[in-house]
């Protein structure tokens, strides 16, 4: 499965790439499920993400490494995630998060995200639910980042 979540905030694009830290992560995270950062190395080529959902015995592990990272000609900064080591049912993950410069100031956020569980009906059903983690999101980007005035 693939989507793109888009959220206009009011900082310029170097500055939000310069805010993707620990601190961010951790307030990005959903409620559900109970969420434990185990490592945190940032958002640079090589770096890796620990974290373990659920909670007691029910514990699984997700590690993320950062594949890329770089400025594109048009100033649009990103970085991507792919899952290494992913909790059932997941068997493919990989997020691209791009920081790109709006029209009229500030940056447009994209969630561009693909996964696979290996059965196209269980990747339709996680859908929703994948869709509402990232929607999450939004208001917080807003709030470290500055809503806009327009859009």
């Amino acid at each position: 499965m693939h989507f793109t979540l888009r959220t206009h905030v009011a900082t310029p694009p170097a500055q939000v790439w310069a805010g993707f830290t620990r601190e961010l992560f951790l307030a990005l995270a959903p409620p559900f499920p109970p969420f434990h950062l185990r490592r945190f190395d940032g958002c640079r080529r090589g770096d890796e993400v620990h974290i373990e959902l659920g909670a007691g015995p029910f514990r699984q592990p997700w590690t993320s490494l950062i594949t890329d990272h770089g400025v594109e000609p048009g100033g649009t900064y990103y970085f991507v995630d792919e899952g290494q080591v992913l909790p059932p049912p997941l068997r493919f993950w990989r997020h691209r998060h791009l920081m790109q410069p709006a029209p009229g100031g500030g940056t447009y956020i994209v969630e561009d995200l693909e996964y696979r569980t290996g059965l196209r009906v269980l990747d339709l059903l996680m859908q929703p639910v994948m869709w509402a983690q990232f929607a999450w999101r939004r208001p917080i980007y807003r709030r470290w980042f500055g809503k806009p005035s327009v859009g």
